[in-house]
């Protein structure tokens, strides 16, 4: 068992240490009444462990976890407030912690929002543990249980990751999660960016109704909004119960900064009125950081690279800090190589990790869709509402320029590096476009199929966040299904689209296929949502196509 040494010694704060002597010396000669009365103030003053456990970013021999602490009542997320604190770690084999592993402790303070985290080493591969936390006067967090990888050069005969994006507190309730917790067969839970949601409450809900309001009721922008968001997020059962149920993998995309983010700066940012960019992303990235199971990488930002053994590599890219600005529909330099959507940087980390890996498959964790779509064919009353979606100019239109699509160099020099090096079995997850798509990559979407295809896409569609059928406040299934006709017809690279349901994905990995599943809710305002099965696709080793599945894995 290893034991950190605290730089800390735990200490109760001042009022819990008066409050105590004078129950003990006078308890006896107190009336009952008082006596109970204060022992109920005194338990209302206690530390609390209101927002859950999680764990995330698990290697072979270690994982991550986190929790954040109330040390008393005045100490909620962002205000600043509240003593330091030491609270102590524990992981263990059993669900009783009698065979801890490992122990330590890290004295938490409002300079970190009172969040926690431990990057725990020294672990088993390829193991399940449970964890939790304890403050010196008993107070006990939730257990959570995790699980390491298996070791570098290890076979490994299945990986299977819950897959979820968009989530929009305001919007409904997260029956996704809950669902995905429930499962009890996730290896982890892999969200691909939208965590939390900037906008005020009432800019953006669920058909322009909200279900739940947001804390802080205003559109986010300091550090103590940051926090106060994260930390509302955080009180979600159903985003508790997964937290706790699988090692969470995570990268961001622009909700957890504003809409249509670049390096420097947003749509949804107007300097004049809200100050700095730069100084609102430090505070975004400094609460996400303290808020989330996730490691820094490289300078801040959330692009780094893990491996399920001989399986699979996974590169979890940003596509947020380096980028250029969006460029204009019809705008040619969309095709400039002096615009960049991953940064010089990343975009080699990404090509020398794809050529080196060894591994049966290379997933690749894509904020953005990197499918080329054209919408020309789409009819107008529904090319508004798309236009909407997407982020596009309502009078006509052949790209998203907030994907991909807007920085066609970068995909072409990634393509075509595939294709040089004869780098097989790349799938794209992806995120952000509140539907869901299962896509071949081709090198040249005009010549499709013709030209072939240099890797798969799987995109998942959002969790709560508002798409077609909302967006036209029509019945899920209607017009939208014109739209995705005319997608496809104009896209024979595109498979399938689902432009109406939310929910979730199941991606199953074997030596020999790839399968997603896709999973729909029945009604996202329910905080009792149903789920269920509506399509699965999935990419064959050495193929670099889908096809679609009649059946989830079982």
């Amino acid at each position: 068992m290893t034991e950190p040494t605290s730089t800390t010694a735990p200490r109760p704060p001042r009022r819990r240490v008066i409050q105590a002597a004078a129950l003990t010396a006078g308890a006896l000669a107190l009336p009952l009444t008082t006596a109970t009365g204060r022992a109920a103030a005194d338990a209302a003053d206690a530390p609390r462990f209101l927002h859950g456990v999680a764990s995330g970013d698990p290697l072979p021999d270690g994982v991550l976890l986190w929790t954040r602490l109330t040390p008393t009542p005045d100490a909620a997320p962002g205000s600043g407030l509240g003593p330091d604190t030491a609270v102590r770690w524990q992981v263990a084999t059993d669900r009783d912690f009698t065979a801890l592993v490992a122990t330590g402790t890290v004295t938490t303070t409002a300079a970190t929002d009172h969040t926690v985290k431990a990057d725990v080493r020294g672990l088993r591969p390829d193991t399940a543990y449970w964890y939790r936390f304890t403050t010196a006067d008993g107070t006990t967090s939730p257990a959570g249980r995790t699980r390491t990888t298996p070791a570098t050069d290890a076979p490994l005969a299945r990986l299977r990751l819950g897959v979820a994006s968009c989530a929009n507190w305001e919007a409904g309730y997260f029956s996704a999660y809950r669902h995905l917790a429930a499962r009890g067969d996730l290896d982890a839970f892999l969200f691909l960016g939208d965590y939390v949601y900037e906008y005020a409450t009432g800019a953006y809900a669920a058909r322009g109704t909200v279900v739940r309001p947001h804390a802080p009721a205003h559109e986010i922008l300091t550090l103590a909004d940051y926090r106060t968001r994260h930390g509302r997020y955080k009180t979600d059962p159903d985003l508790q119960a997964l937290h706790a149920a699988v090692p969470t993998v995570a990268i961001w995309d622009d909700h957890e900064f504003a809409n249509d983010a670049w390096s420097g700066g947003a749509e949804n940012h107007t300097p004049g009125t809200e100050g700095d960019w730069a100084a609102r992303v430090a505070a975004a990235k400094q609460a996400y950081f303290e808020w989330m199971p996730v490691r820094p990488s490289v300078a801040g930002t959330t692009y780094r690279r893990l491996r399920y053994g001989k399986l699979a590599d996974l590169h979890l890219l940003d596509l947020r800090s380096f980028r250029s600005q969006q460029a204009a529909i019809g705008d040619g330099r969309v095709d400039s190589a002096d615009r960049t959507l991953t940064g010089r940087a990343q975009l080699d980390w990404l090509k020398a990790g794809l050529a080196a890996s060894d591994t049966t498959w290379r997933l690749v964790g894509n904020e953005v869709m990197i499918s080329p779509v054209a919408f020309l064919s789409v009819p107008d009353h529904l090319l508004r509402p798309l236009a909407q979606l997407f982020g596009l100019p309502g009078e006509g239109l052949a790209v998203n320029v907030d994907q991909w699509d807007g920085y066609t160099h970068d995909r072409r020099e990634l393509l075509a590096h595939l294709q040089d090096h004869r780098i097989t079995n790349t799938v794209f997850l992806t995120g952000d476009i509140h539907s869901a798509w299962a896509c071949d990559v081709p090198f040249e979407a005009a010549t499709y199929p013709a030209s072939g295809s240099a890797a798969t896409e799987f995109v998942v569609t959002s969790v709560t966040s508002d798409n077609i059928d909302d967006i036209l406040q029509v019945a899920p299934g209607t017009l939208s299904l014109v739209a995705a006709a005319a997608i496809q017809a104009a896209n024979r690279h595109v498979k399938w689209t689902d432009l109406d349901s939310h929910g979730y994905g199941v991606l199953d990995l074997t030596a020999d296929r790839a399968q997603m599943d896709y999973y729909v809710l029945s009604d996202r305002t329910r905080p009792d949502a149903t789920s269920r099965w509506t399509r699965s696709y999935r990419t064959k080793n050495g193929t670099q196509r889908l096809e679609r599945v009649y059946a989830p894995v079982s």
